[in-house]
């Protein structure tokens, strides 16, 4: 509750890339976040959250994301979804 749906696309962005990786699968990851894709492309989030107690937890999964990307490489392409071309992403389930 204390995030924003980028840092969300973010996270869920690297944990696929990590699963994938140990799993030696190179097929492609789509978001419908363009700035949670450049997030992942820059290997650095750009969030204007500020860190609080509340949300310390959220902070710490956004420098693991971070290290995560800095020292692994991934054959996976990341792809925009188009939403109006291709309907809503099943993955939101539905909550936009």
């Amino acid at each position: 509750p204390e995030g924003s749906v980028n840092i969300g696309e973010f996270l869920a962005i690297v944990h696929a890339l990590a699963l994938l990786v140990r799993q030696g699968r190179d097929c492609p990851i789509y978001s419908d976040s363009r700035t949670a894709i450049c997030w992942v492309r820059d290997k650095h989030t750009k969030t204007k959250l500020q860190p609080t107690a509340a949300n310390r937890r959220l902070f710490d999964l956004l420098q693991r994301g971070e290290r995560w990307l800095a020292t692994h490489t991934y054959p996976n392409p990341i792809l925009k979804w188009e939403t109006k071309k291709w309907g809503e992403n099943p993955a939101d389930f539905g909550r936009k």
